[in-house]
């Protein structure tokens, strides 16, 4: 069988503002499993994360509870196979490679919240969504999947969404951040010039 090379919709670098308040890059490559079970199962034990929360696994992989018996694994890139192979297979459950379907963007710094709430209506104070929060919701009309996931103390998201909508996504929150000083690389912005 041959393997389908896939390759990000967003094909730039991290976009950084100037006094570092806001930094966005592309997370593509983070590995994407999505598990389905029942709550007696030996992987839902074994997953533990509650829905609308997240925690670190003692590999590293960050496990949210995306949604009643349905959790979502991110791991550093190529970690498919073994995080696969690490969920209990035992009773009613579904365990989905779902990386490369999916495109990804990580959001970071003091002026992310700010930037974010440009094009979105969800609350994202530290009261509802504390760090280690999984929630979906829209951002800029595309529908996302979310989890506030803090980097050396900074607020930081993980956002992710469909591939079709990647590219789209990344510009939209780009020019979001555009007030907080970030700079767009031509052919990357929102509206034309």
């Amino acid at each position: 069988m041959s393997e389908t090379t896939m390759h990000s919709p967003v094909d730039i670098g991290p976009l950084t503002s100037p006094d570092g308040g806001v930094v966005l890059a592309d997370a593509y490559a983070t590995t994407k499993i999505q598990v389905r079970a029942g709550a007696s199962t030996d992987a839902a034990a074994f997953l533990s994360a509650s829905y609308g929360s997240s925690s670190r696994n003692a590999d590293g992989d960050l496990v949210c509870g995306s949604r009643p018996d349905e959790w979502t694994i991110y791991g550093a890139p190529g970690r498919s196979d073994a995080i696969v192979a690490s969920v209990p297979s035992g009773g009613f459950v579904t365990v989905i490679d779902i990386t490369h379907g999916r495109a990804m963007l990580r959001i970071s710094g003091v002026n992310a919240t700010a930037a974010l709430s440009k094009i979105c209506n969800l609350d994202l104070s530290d009261e509802l969504t504390p760090d280690g929060a999984v929630f979906s919701g829209s951002l800029g009309a595309v529908g996302c999947d979310w989890v506030r996931d803090d980097q050396d103390g900074q607020t930081s998201f993980l956002i992710s969404c469909e591939r079709s909508f990647g590219k789209f996504l990344f510009i939209a929150v780009a020019d979001a951040c555009t007030e907080f000083g970030l700079s767009v690389p031509r052919g990357w912005e929102l509206h034309g010039h």
